[in-house]
Parts: structure tokens; sequence; C-alpha cells
């Protein structure tokens, strides 16, 4: 496999991989270098409960110099939406602007106690009231709790909310129904509140299918939960007939608000009828994200359920000033503390710069983006849905792995020769060989048009020279790995060599 690598138009060098930072230095190098310990071994044992270190700790001997060049070239082997175009389908990877980053680092937010008297903390009290405030105008939902720290905390808190309102009029329900394009931690938040998950099938069109949800639906449904947009990226035309088919058995709605970027200050979930939807500040309202956090999935919810929201919630008082308060028929807290607070100053930052004109743009130049590849890709790729899109769409590798033999997953480790992140592939899991594709807005027009070329030339490679594919990628630090094994067998730990 010695084929000349092309690479997409201002593709940074891929540099190799280097030796651990216990490879490095030399017996004698120091960073730093404790003093001696003045308390007595037997002491320091005692406290520990017989569990003190017996053998010298194993740590590098490197100098401070190494260090910083040795996690300087780490940092170059991450790939992030500073470096390229992260066009994961579901997960709105776009740009942080950086006065977002200022702004949560200024001393009277970043050196906040969560324990200080309310009267020292009103600036931080009030930026959470007035981001409420934005949330319930952006949703159509008056009810806001900004404690949970993730989108599926957010789904598991409104379920709760749900649950508390049935048992509050001593109704004892125990199934949510669920369509097949649902995100994964849907059917687990149903699971973790105590109940059962029902799942129904999408329709030719990729929407919801209202008969198979009708069929469902009955006096023993706590809730249905939908993603509007969808995962396929496409908005459902029957969202109002299918929000009144669930409360008129006297069950609620609830949106997953991760597709909220393709519909700010164009729709609002409370108008189609949701009664809760969470929404995800480090997508929409960009916070950098991946690789566990940060997040911020607050819940907003109809002015009924208000009451049974988590708290305390940042309320304003009557003097004008802020404190905190309790809904009346609370589920009590779900999180330490108030919310992810770096993540909320973040989003409102971002909210202030824009405005509400420049909410709206977001959704429309994130659809534009969206569609303008789909376009560019649709002859290449197979794309089950053709209609115009929202803020991504997915297409199929079906037609390569029938024509050639090549998956998407092949495709995707290609990609990374190139310069570029690959999509979410395999999900959603009814389309076959899926790859869900999702710029945001934030991508300038170039680097759209040299993901499409990119694209179309290894739909080239995989007719002409389908094995290049499939030992892809080439140019990366470690080459192809067993994905299944590594995920199964983890190897985590630093053994250092027998002396």
């Amino acid at each position: 496999m010695t084929e000349k690598l092309a690479h997409a138009p201002g593709a940074a060098p891929v540099r190799g991989p280097r030796a651990l930072i216990f490879e490095l230095g030399a017996p004698e190098s120091r960073c730093v270098e404790a003093p001696p310990l003045d308390v007595p071994m037997g002491v320091v044992d005692d406290l520990l409960g017989g569990r003190a270190r017996r053998a010298p700790l194993v740590l590098p001997n490197v100098t401070e110099l190494e260090i910083m060049r040795h996690y300087a070239h780490l940092a170059t082997m991450n790939f992030g939406v500073d470096s390229g175009m992260y066009p994961l389908g579901s997960c709105t990877m776009k740009y942080n602007p950086r006065i977002n980053e200022d702004a949560c680092r200024l001393p009277g937010f970043a050196g906040l106690h969560p324990y200080q008297p309310e009267a020292s903390a009103q600036g931080a009290l009030e930026l959470m009231s007035g981001l409420s405030d934005v949330l319930a105008e952006i949703s159509g939902l008056p009810g806001i709790t900004l404690q949970p720290a993730a989108g599926a905390h957010g789904e598991l808190t409104a379920l709760m909310v749900f649950r508390a309102a049935h048992t509050a009029r001593g109704d004892a329900r125990r199934k949510v129904i669920i369509p097949d394009t649902a995100h994964g931690t849907n059917p687990a938040s149903v699971s973790m509140c105590g109940w059962e998950t029902v799942t129904i099938p999408s329709n030719e069109q990729g929407e919801v299918d209202v008969e198979a949800l009708k069929a469902a639906l009955d006096s023993d449904t706590a809730a249905f939960m939908l993603t509007n947009p969808s995962t396929i990226g496409l908005f459902d035309s029957q969202i109002v007939e299918i929000t009144e088919a669930v409360h008129a058995v006297g069950a609620y709605a609830y949106c997953d608000g991760a597709n909220l970027n393709a519909i700010l200050g164009k729709a609002r979930p409370g108008d189609m009828g949701f009664d809760a939807m969470h929404i995800n500040l480090h997508k929409t309202f960009s916070t950098p994200h991946g690789g566990g956090g940060p997040g911020s999935g607050p819940v907003c919810v109809t002015e009924e359920l208000a009451p049974f929201l988590p708290g305390p919630l940042s309320v304003e008082l009557e003097d004008g000033t802020f404190g905190l308060g309790w809904p009346e028929h609370t589920i009590g807290r779900v999180r330490s503390f108030y919310g992810n607070f770096g993540v909320l100053v973040r989003a409102y930052a971002y909210v202030c710069a824009l405005g509400g004109e420049g909410l709206t743009e977001v959704a429309e130049q994130a659809v534009l983006s969206a569609n303008y590849l789909k376009v560019l890709l649709q002859d290449a790729f197979e794309v089950p849905y053709g209609r115009t899109c929202m803020h991504e769409f997915v297409m199929s590798g079906a037609r390569q792995k029938r024509e050639n033999g090549v998956r998407t997953l092949d495709m995707a480790k290609r990609l990374l020769d190139y310069g570029f992140h690959p999509p979410t592939v395999y999900f959603p899991m009814l389309v076959e060989e899926a790859m869900m594709i999702e710029p945001t807005e934030t991508e300038p027009l170039a680097a759209l048009d040299a993901f499409a070329q990119v694209m179309l030339t290894i739909a080239e490679e995989a007719a002409s020279n389908p094995e290049l594919l499939k030992h892809a990628p080439y140019t990366t630090p470690v080459r192809r790995l067993d994905e299944a094994g590594a995920a199964r067998n983890p190897d985590l730990r630093y053994r250092p060599p027998e002396a």
C-alpha cells in the first residue's frame, strides 16, 4: 500500500508517533523535587490504614522543557474544531467564539464558591435568571431548570417530572413510546425512570408512522419522546397531529432538543404541542464538547409542569434582587448545586453576542450548509431521504459496499488521510451503511467545498481501487485498530519494564 496520497487543500501534515513520556529523559533529570517527608512512615501508614506505598513511585525523569515539548506534540496530534471541519451528525460540533471563554473566566464568575451567600452572588444569579428567560422564549415553554449536566440527564429529569405529575393525579402509567430514529439515550432514560420502552417504526418518508403511534397509545402511556428535527435531519410535517394524539390519551409529549440548532428563531417546540424538552447548551449554544464534557442540558416545561421541576431555581425577588427558590412540588435536586455554571456563562455570552436575529441566522445557515453538501454528494452516494433536509442529512455507503465491497467504515477511515474528521457512521440504524453529516453554520464555503471534493474522490477510489480504502488510514500516528478488541480489552496502564 504505497499509493501516493492526495490531501485536502489546507490539510496540515500529520506528525508521526513519539516516545511515551516514561521513555524520555534520564535518571538525573528533574522538573521539581519534593522536600523529604518529615512525618514518620509508621504514622503515615496508620493514617492510611496500612495502605502506604512501600515501593518508590515510578515517575518519568524529565525536565520542564521535555514535559512542555511532549504535551505540545500530543496536542498537535489531536483533532478538534479549531484544526478542521468536524461533521459529526447530531453532535453540532460548531466553533466556539473565544469571547465565550473570556466571559466564563471572569473572576466574578470563575472565582465564585457555590456556598457563597446569595447577596454576594447576584451577578451569577441574574445571569441564570436571564438565561432561563431566553431559553423559555426560544422553546416556547416557560418553566426552566438549568441543573441537568447533559442532554441525557435532561431527558431523565423531564421523565421524572412527567412521573411526578402523573403520580400527583394518582395515575400509574408505565409505558413510553419512542420512534426507531431515537437517540440511544432515550430508551436508556426511560429504563432509568423505571418505565418500559415501546418502539414504533418510521414511515417511508422517514417521519413518525402516525398510525403505528396511535395504535400504541393507550391509557398506560406516560409519554412519547421525539427528536424534531429527527436524527435523519428531517422536520416531521405531522408534528401537531402527533402531539394531539399523545395528549388525547393523557400522556405527555417530549422533544429531544439535540437538533435545536436547525430551528432557532424559526419554530418553537412549545408551539408544536410538546410539554417538555431539553436543550443541549454545549451543542446549540456553543460550548466546546466531546471526550466526555463539559455539557449542560437545561429542561424546559409547560406552566402546568413547572411546579414539579428540580430546584433550587434562580428567581427575581420583589426588591429587584435575585435569590434561590424551590418549585411547590419539586422532584428535588438532580445535580449538586445549580448546574454546570461555566457552560451557562458561555451560552449567555453567545446569546448576547448574536441576539434574536443572529440566532435565527444560525438556523438558516446551518440548514443551507447541510442542503448544499447533500446536493453535491447525492449522485455519488445513496441518499435514502432525498427531500430538503434540516441541519444534517443521512447518506448511505450501501452502493459502494454492494458494488465494490467497501464499507462506510472504510470511507470514514480514508477521510482521515485527507485531514477531515469522519461524520457519524452507522447511525441511525434504520439506514444501511449510514453516514450522518452535519456541517454546522460556522464552516465557511471553502471548507464545505473541500469536504465534498474529498468525499467525491473517495467514492472514485472505492470504484477504482477498493483495497486502498480497506486498509486506510495511512498517514495517522496509529493505523487502523481492532476497535472491538480495544473497547472490550482496553490497555490503559503503563507498566515499566522489569529491572
